[in-house]
């Protein structure tokens, strides 16, 4: 397949795909594919659930688009159910996680304007990455992916992921500037780290006490993906600002930004919007997401699986001379290699399997919650021989 007409910006394996269902997806001759990537974190519920395949027609057929200048009943009934879920109290819809994590920088900005701050200060991770636009670039890491497109807002402080010491010393020079954290607690594109135990509880105190923000990224780790609804909720904190989009809606583009009743109440009328954010198919579909997972117990799936995954990984890699380390939370799981590889997601696919290296050398694998027993099975046998010393050397010569 060739598309000269598109801007190059995606390298995109030799592979198109016609159908799907669950977690298995074919191509044109019928080749079957175990999908253990979803589609980066958002086929939640698997390719073509029956339910969001019927709420997509309905709502196809009833209304797709009326603008934000008219109430939108399905919008309401997702910030509803969304915040009853998160603990917080209001809701932005848009259409992306970039977008999500806009608003989340602008509400910290708003935070200090009302505060008097003249140069308000966002304090990030080392190893994030929170989007494509310009101030969601900035605040991520990585030279990569912020090449070439000029001045970097310098506004962010930056500190290693996990530091608490390094939190504490930005509060003793700077305190009074900085009006918010912003962390993802698992870094997804930063190589599937999880934050340390206690982390975010430590995060939570120091905020509560210097009157900054608390903003967690969960557009990759939101919805489930940890097996917990927000993966704050395993240390028993609350944000103030929480950021999905992901896995939200399955595949059908949305983005949320939640916030708690002091904080959303900065955004007023013409400060901040969106065209196509919150549209009734969006919110419908997203809906119907959440209550596949609520009736089909996804999130205890998502636990068990990838619990199941995680211990069987390492156990088959244990002492392999090129694996560094396997980690993850739930289904998202990260398996570090010694050396650099561009070539394995392509070698993983010609065997059947679909899969993500990121940061270079870290095998991601993001599938649905839906996972059975036999296809994490599968996953790890494929991936085992895959890696296996002989294997992977053979891939790692190519990749010179």
């Amino acid at each position: 397949m060739t598309a000269t007409a598109l801007m190059n910006t995606y390298k995109p394996l030799p592979l198109s795909f016609v159908r799907g269902e669950g977690s298995t997806l074919w191509d044109a001759s019928g080749k079957r594919y175990l999908d253990a990537m979803g589609g980066v974190a958002v086929t939640s519920v698997g390719h073509c659930h029956p339910r969001v395949v019927a709420a997509i027609r309905d709502q196809a057929g009833l209304l797709l688009h009326t603008s934000n200048h008219y109430a939108i009943d399905w919008q309401h009934r997702l910030a509803a159910k969304l915040t009853a879920l998160s603990g917080l109290d209001a809701a932005f819809f848009n259409n992306s996680g970039a977008e999500a994590n806009e608003t989340a920088l602008k509400l910290a900005r708003l935070a200090g304007w009302y505060k008097g701050v003249h140069r308000p200060l966002i304090v990030v991770m080392e190893g994030a990455f929170h989007g494509r636009t310009l101030a969601t670039l900035a605040a991520s890491d990585g030279a990569g992916v912020r090449l070439g497109f000029g001045a970097y807002d310098d506004d962010f402080l930056r500190v290693p992921f996990g530091d608490v010491a390094a939190l504490e010393a930005i509060a003793r020079r700077h305190g009074a500037d900085v009006v918010a954290v912003l962390l993802e607690p698992v870094q997804g594109e930063g190589g599937v780290r999880p934050a340390p135990e206690g982390y975010l509880r430590a995060v939570r105190a120091l905020c509560d006490r210097q009157g900054w923000l608390m903003m967690l990224d969960e557009v990759q780790t939101g919805v489930g993906r940890t097996g917990h609804w927000f993966a704050y909720a395993e240390e028993g904190v609350l944000p103030d600002v929480v950021t999905l989009a992901k896995g939200l809606a399955n595949g059908v583009p949305i983005g949320a930004c939640l916030a708690r009743a002091r904080t959303a109440r900065l955004l007023t009328p013409g400060s901040h919007g969106s065209t196509f954010g919150g549209n009734p198919l969006a919110c419908r579909v997203a809906c119907e997401v959440l209550e596949i997972i609520e009736e089909q117990q996804l999130l205890g799936n998502a636990r068990r699986q990838g619990a199941w995954l995680l211990k069987a990984l390492r156990e088959r890699l244990a002492g392999h001379p090129g694996v560094r380390e396997v980690r993850g939370k739930g289904l998202m799981i990260g398996i570090e290699l010694t050396e650099a590889t561009g070539k394995l997601a392509s070698q993983a696919a010609e065997g059947g399997l679909l899969l993500n290296v990121t940061r270079g050398n870290v095998v991601r694998l993001l599938p649905a919650l839906t996972l059975k027993e036999d296809e994490a099975l599968q996953i790890v046998e494929h991936l085992v021989a895959l890696l296996s010393p002989l294997s992977l050397s053979k891939v790692l010569a190519e990749a010179v």
